[in-house]
């Protein structure tokens, strides 16, 4: 593979403190509350853990700095994929009867 083959490093690597800010809220309030992705009958609902978990990992590896070279784990990790998965999680839970925020 020749040097100018390699991909371009991603710009403005460093510490982005929304996504780390959503990740580390997220750890709390599922350390302290971990009830809140289950439904109503106490079930766990994997699509909402799924979710959050998404969410917290991508605002770690975000928030922290880094940036990954390759496009789908870029995408897949990076602030807007945080909140993203954390607004769909959002929206999981209040179809499953567990709101957290009450409109």
């Amino acid at each position: 593979m020749a040097a100018d083959a390699l991909p371009e490093p991603p710009a403005k690597a460093g510490i982005a403190a929304l996504p780390l800010g959503i990740a580390l809220l997220i750890l709390v309030v599922m350390t302290v509350l971990p009830g809140i992705a289950t439904d109503a009958a106490g079930h766990a609902d994997h699509p909402a853990a799924m979710l959050l978990f998404w969410s917290m990992s991508a605002g770690f590896i975000r928030g922290v700095g880094f940036v990954p070279l390759h496009w789908l784990p870029r995408w897949l990790f990076s602030a807007g994929a945080s909140i993203a998965a954390l607004l769909l999680a959002l929206v999981r839970l209040d179809a499953i009867g567990r709101p957290l925020i009450n409109f």
